[in-house]
């Protein structure tokens, strides 16, 4: 029987990607509210060139990078700095339950991505539970649905999305989180201020906030659901395999709808919990089921200890 440590290894990524759609979830309140007041790419650009502070703060003198680490913070902070702008631009045109949804489409198009780019091979339970997350999704968020401009820069950022996924479950390493966090976040900064400023782009100048109570909510996204969220993922998918991490990842409008319920005033619903259980059951096919199925008894008394082995 393989030893405790090993299972603990095993739902360690599970844990981290959970926390991180966790502290996701917990935003979506505090940016409706901080949109009144500031636009959406000064809000982003302020949000993640804070959290790149921190993780300089937090990296200090061990701060070491190679060049192919370089190169590949580059690529997938630019991937993640236009999937920001594309989803908050649609958001503009068309409604947060709609938008939620929409996105979350990464889900199926991570490992169909996957299948057509890289001839990864996704397994059929992989492939049944981003389908049974999606349907959670939808039932969870949706409450009408149009096809127009809104709609289609949403689905473009969640293309976008789910290529940052692939991405990056194929260039982090274990022993890089810190590094390739820092180049992401710092490119998504440098994409989001040219946004805010760029007068072709809209910009005009970069607004920040007015009271001490906006400021905190900014930290607090920079800092819990920016740098630490960044570090969490980057870790998590140099372990996990990028289908099963974008549906555990479907798990943030799950924490949202909790957030917004315990937090927000809002009122618990039947699609809230029938969402949710969908896609909770989504996570258990991809993540759990399997697990439980890899240790295999052999009847008997004389079974040997290695007769207890790990299945593909």
């Amino acid at each position: 029987m393989p030893p405790p440590s090993r299972t603990r290894s095993d739902l360690a990524p599970l844990l981290a990607l959970l926390a991180m759609t966790a502290a996701w979830g917990s935003t979506f309140f505090l940016i409706k509210d901080l949109l009144v007041r500031l636009p959406v790419a000064d809000m982003l650009a302020l949000r993640f060139g804070i959290g790149s502070l921190a993780l300089v703060l937090l990296a200090g003198r061990r701060l070491r990078m190679s060049r192919s680490t370089l190169r590949s913070g580059v690529l997938l902070g630019l991937l993640y700095g236009v999937a920001q702008i594309l989803q908050t631009a649609g958001l503009a045109h068309t409604s947060a339950s709609v938008s939620g949804f929409i996105t979350g489409l990464y889900v199926v198009a991570t490992p169909l991505l996957a299948a057509l780019l890289l001839r990864t091979r996704v397994s059929g339970t992989t492939w049944a539970a981003a389908s049974l997350a999606t349907v959670g999704l939808g039932v969870l968020s949706l409450n009408g649905f149009a096809l127009g401009a809104g709609e289609l820069l949403t689905l473009a950022s969640a293309l976008v999305y789910a290529g940052h996924i692939i991405a990056m479950g194929r260039l982090s390493t274990p022993g890089e989180a810190l590094p390739l966090s820092l180049v992401q976040m710092v490119v998504i900064t440098v994409v989001c201020t040219v946004a805010a400023v760029w007068p072709g782009a809209g910009g005009a100048g970069l607004q920040l906030p007015a009271t001490s109570g906006d400021w905190l909510a900014v930290l607090y996204l920079a800092v819990v659901a920016g740098a630490l969220t960044m570090v969490l993922q980057t870790w998590a998918q140099a372990r996990v395999e990028a289908a099963r991490a974008a549906v555990v990842m479907a798990m943030e409008p799950v924490w949202a709808a909790a957030f917004a319920v315990a937090l927000g005033g809002e009122r618990l619903t039947l699609r809230m919990v029938a969402g949710g259980i969908a896609i909770l059951a989504a996570m258990y096919l991809v993540e759990l089921a399997p697990r439980r199925r890899r240790r295999v008894p052999v009847a008997g008394p004389a079974a040997p200890v290695d007769a207890v082995r790990d299945q593909p």
